[in-house]
């Protein structure tokens, strides 16, 4: 099999392509890519626990807690007592943080436009459709 006839390779590749893309976007920041994601993702919606946050990224327990750490550690993020439950914590944006946030969120915005330039407005909505719809099969 050649390379360009396997999804897996294509997909990869195109990975890996993005990743690096946004990481030159957000190197300023001083932050990973997925940190700068996680961070839009709580800009979007604050005060959850880190359990919803997972769901909302995708990540496994194991990954987004060393991304909550690291966050932590940065000062952008901290752990509060879950009112509703005080076995559970919830993931808050401190006020740098939400600075932090907000840059990202505009980096990305930006990186999305410019990295999928090459596509008409059309191409752009059916790519988004075709891996909404590959992320979301049960295998």
């Amino acid at each position: 099999m050649k390379p360009d006839q396997c999804i897996f390779f294509q997909l990869a590749k195109a990975n890996q392509l993005g990743s690096r893309f946004l990481g030159q976007k957000v190197a300023k920041l001083n932050i990973t890519p997925i940190q700068a994601l996680v961070l839009g993702f709580l800009f979007d919606e604050d005060n959850i626990t880190s359990s919803e946050l997972g769901k909302r990224t995708g990540l496994d327990s194991a990954t987004l807690t060393g991304i909550i750490d690291r966050l932590a550690a940065a000062q952008y993020i901290e752990r509060v007592e879950n009112p509703a439950n005080r076995r559970s914590n919830q993931i808050c944006l401190t006020q740098p943080g939400k600075a932090q946030a907000l840059e990202a969120v505009q980096l990305i915005v930006d990186a999305n436009r410019e990295f999928l330039k090459i596509l008409t407005e059309q191409e752009q909505q059916d790519f988004r459709a075709v891996i909404r719809k590959l992320r979301d099969q049960s295998v």
